[in-house]
């Protein structure tokens, strides 16, 4: 669930992303080719779809789209707590 919303935000975020390459597996820059300002904006994305704060920490090491997904899903479970 998480994966398809996400994908959804970076194809509507990054219009020059090519939504068939977005798996768990690719790389926000070297598979993806995004840049860093990609990055931060998708991450903002994220919060407001979600409704949730991805730590700075977090953010920072998300290089992945699997690593992205697991930010959202540790933030929505402390969310929740």
């Amino acid at each position: 669930m998480e994966f398809e919303k996400l994908k959804q935000i970076i194809v509507d975020e990054v219009s020059h992303v090519d939504a068939s390459k977005i798996t768990m597996d690719a790389r926000f820059i070297d598979d993806l080719e995004m840049d860093s300002l990609d990055v931060v904006q998708v991450v903002m994305a994220i919060e407001a779809q979600f409704g949730i704060e991805v730590p700075d920490d977090a953010a920072e090491h998300m290089t992945t789209v699997s690593d992205a997904v697991k930010a959202i899903q540790e933030a929505i479970g402390a969310k929740n707590k």
